[in-house]
């Protein structure tokens, strides 16, 4: 686990681990959306697929790591008083052309965003030659207010197997892409309970 701090609030950077990867992965490649697991109605976002995991699942699958993964990020920003890590929602989201999600934040105490599919050239723009501004597809973290030695966003080109974790209200927005592909990400929101 790497912190970055861009401005303000700081961000996790590391990689889920291959095994996270293919069982959720593959959880999602055998999972119809449905009225039970469609999460898009309770989201900021302008994407039709939206799945919600089961607690059942991530409890058995994914909850250990990604607790490890919090607590380091909390390790790194000098907080150790940590009595329990709490994963409130894990939901995957198959982003498709054109498809984008505003500038939002979250619940909870920590967030997170993990890339499962990132499709190649999807940050490519026809209209700007700068790749520096290529912004299709990416993810920009956005804090405070733009001025003088001060920045007030922060751009990611996402990769496979990315997990980034940042405090649940770090304002942040998924850029669309002109390519017929999937990009395809999990988020959480996570609570976090302190030794008194």
């Amino acid at each position: 686990m790497k912190n970055i701090k861009p401005f303000g609030p700081s961000i996790g950077k590391t990689k889920i681990s291959k095994k996270f990867f293919n069982i959720l992965n593959k959880e999602i490649n055998n999972k119809v959306l449905t009225k039970n697991n469609d999460y898009s109605s309770k989201l900021a976002s302008q994407i039709k697929k939206e799945i919600k995991i089961s607690n059942s699942f991530l409890k058995k699958n994914l909850e250990k790591e990604l607790k490890k993964n919090i607590k380091n990020f909390l390790k790194n920003e000098g907080i150790k008083k940590v009595k329990e890590i709490r994963i409130l929602n894990l939901w995957v989201v198959s982003q498709f052309k054109d498809e984008y999600n505003p500038i939002h934040y979250h619940n909870g105490d920590v967030s997170g965003v993990g890339y499962l599919k990132v499709p190649k050239g999807m940050t490519k723009n026809k209209f700007l030659k700068n790749k520096k501004d290529q912004t299709n597809g990416t993810i920009d973290f956005i804090n405070g207010q733009r001025g003088f030695l001060s920045k007030s966003i922060f751009n990611i080109v996402p990769k496979e197997r990315d997990l980034l974790i940042f405090p649940n209200y770090l304002l942040h927005t998924a850029y669309p892409f002109n390519i017929n592909a999937e990009r395809r990400s999990f988020s959480f929101n996570a609570k976090i309970i302190f030794k008194k």
